[in-house]
């Protein structure tokens, strides 16, 4: 299967983030699953002239188009016109180019939440009138229309991610080489299952301060960032935790708020990412399926018994208060 990269409007960090991929050998893999990369914008040789025959080969159907990946939002302005973003030679808009090749391509995948939702390149005033492959924001839509299929039978594939994690890329790629990724197999918002049925939450490292709603108060305290530090991983899907970066890390375990960065809509929370907005007190932004009078409840009592460890270790910038070990594990009472 042949692979297209193409970038539209964005930072090209997802496209950075595939090559912190765990394998030493990504293109290998990718061959190994009978994936081929006919052109990517970085990583390709074939340049200029080289590169419109080929896109001109696959726009008249001459050969055959697997994948069409593309990465960044895709600018409409001004106007429709799509003119604020042409691909450079052609004098075409992108929007243009994107939009006959999708009708060719047997998959279409959106890489990351630019490409899928619009993303930060359509926060504020969006004056470049940039979008989604088929999603504005959460609403279905987007450049190719809310209805459109591509020749495999499957929506626009949104891997969402800002970046995206190298291991979801991979792995959707891989899956649909091997026809094991099918419409089921999509959230309500196009996401993979596979990684978009767990919440960043599931994993978490500081999920005994959660428990106990110990909370921080300031950058770089351990405890809970939920409560008054913007974080949103207890409703981000996402397998950040368990999938780590890099094989080690995650943005909680550097010591950051999730910002929920693989949802539609996350680059405009409506608040500064680094704070919790409340009423009366209680975070707006509660866990999924939790009601509020449970978290009001459950909250109250977590923290009448909370240990003094983890309340006091909470607050402070590093372990204050270690684990009691005046009682060793399976020693008698």
């Amino acid at each position: 299967m042949n692979l297209l990269w193409l970038q539209s409007g964005g930072c090209g960090g997802c496209s950075m983030s595939l090559l912190c991929h765990e394998s030493a050998d990504l293109f290998g893999l990718l061959a190994d699953a009978g994936i081929e990369i006919a052109w990517h914008p970085s990583l390709s040789e074939a340049s200029a002239d080289e590169v419109l025959d080929q896109l001109a080969v696959y726009e008249r159907g001459e050969q055959p188009l697997d994948m069409l990946c593309i990465e960044g939002a895709l600018l409409r302005g001004p106007h429709g016109s799509g003119g604020f973003h042409r691909l450079a030679g052609s004098g075409r808009p992108m929007t243009e180019i994107v939009r006959s090749l999708a009708q060719r391509a047997r998959y279409v995948i959106a890489v990351g939440s630019c490409a899928a939702y619009g993303g930060i390149t359509a926060a504020g005033a969006n004056l470049t009138d940039a979008c989604g492959l088929q999603y504005e924001d959460h609403l279905g839509g987007g450049l190719l229309g809310a209805d459109f299929v591509s020749r495999g039978g499957m929506p626009v594939i949104n891997i969402a991610g800002c970046p995206t994690h190298p291991g979801w890329v991979v792995d959707s790629l891989m899956a649909l080489s091997l026809g094991q990724l099918t419409p089921r197999d999509l959230d309500p918002v196009g996401r993979p299952r596979f990684y978009a049925d767990r919440l960043v939450h599931h994993g978490c490292p500081r999920n005994e301060f959660y428990e106990f709603k110990a909370s921080a108060e300031q950058p770089s305290q351990q405890g809970c960032l939920m409560e008054h530090m913007g974080c949103k991983g207890t409703r981000a899907h996402a397998d950040c935790n368990t999938r780590l970066w890099n094989g080690s890390g995650s943005c909680l375990r550097g010591g950051f708020a999730c910002i929920a960065c693989t949802e539609p809509g996350f680059e405009e929370p409506g608040h500064p990412l680094s704070q919790t907005p409340k009423i009366a007190g209680i975070p707006i932004g509660l866990p999924l399926d939790m009601p509020k009078a449970w978290f009001v409840a459950l909250g109250a009592l977590s923290k009448s018994a909370t240990p003094r460890r983890v309340r006091e270790n909470a607050v402070s910038f590093r372990v204050e208060v270690p684990p009691d070990s005046s009682k060793p594990p399976g020693m008698k009472p």
